[in-house]
């Protein structure tokens, strides 16, 4: 890929602690140019997503469906993208803001997801294709909410608790569940959702942050090699 006059990937934070992670040192490493959008500092979205080779879109707790300004000028950035194959890739909040603006229904989970937690990879040649030979993974969680499949979607991952946790269109990608996780990332999160924690801690699908952090290391070096795998093939749809 020749990166040397590539336009950049916009990727668009929504909470300082929920950033690029291992996508960002994913990108770097592929040189392949990104900026990072700062929604949480009240950076406005840009006019139109075509000085772009891509779009990402982060975590965080807001729902797609809260009276925010910014929700209504980022949905007509995805569908821009969408409309001119400007490949799409939605972590948690990123995956339900690009369902919702394809269509998509983003509803109340069953019950609150955090922590690891096993994830299974769906049985055709889309989710092949994404996921090669991985059947099977521990994921990182931390929503309350679900999407539904936008049309034209491909079923990807599901985990026990909730059904939905990836799909894809073509060269567009939307999880739920987060597959961008460091270990700085996981710590940080612990501490500024230690309150979500403890009023969550009856769900049968919530992690305690003892848990969470119990062989950290390992836990993230497995993610960030599913990671890279599903990077490696998002990327190769970049416009250049």
């Amino acid at each position: 890929m020749n990166s040397g006059n590539m336009k950049p990937v916009i990727i668009f934070r929504f909470i300082a602690h929920e950033g690029a992670g291992y996508l960002g040192d994913f990108l770097t490493a592929q040189n392949i140019p990104w900026q990072l959008h700062e929604v949480d500092e009240g950076k406005p979205a840009p006019a139109s997503i075509l000085a772009h080779s891509g779009m990402v879109l982060m975590g965080g707790p807001m729902s797609v469906n809260d009276d925010l300004p910014w929700i209504a000028p980022i949905l007509d950035l995805i569908r821009e993208a969408y409309a001119n194959d400007i490949p799409l890739l939605g972590h948690c909040l990123g995956g339900q803001l690009i369902s919702k603006a394809l269509g998509g229904v983003v509803s109340k989970n069953a019950v609150k997801e955090i922590g690891w937690g096993k994830v299974t990879v769906s049985q055709n040649a889309v989710a092949k294709h994404w996921f090669g030979e991985i059947e099977l993974f521990n994921a990182f969680h931390w929503h309350g909410e679900t999407f539904s499949l936008p049309a034209g979607a491909i079923h990807l991952l599901a985990s026990p608790y909730c059904q939905n946790q990836a799909w894809s269109i073509g060269k567009h990608l939307a999880f739920q569940t987060h597959i961008e996780m460091t270990i700085g990332m996981v710590q940080k999160w612990c501490e500024a959702g230690a309150d979500e924690l403890k009023e969550s801690a009856s769900s049968i699908a919530v992690q305690q942050a003892d848990d969470m952090q119990q062989t950290l290391p390992l836990h993230v070096f497995f993610l960030n090699k599913v990671a890279n795998q599903v990077y490696m093939q998002w990327i190769q749809g970049l416009k250049s």
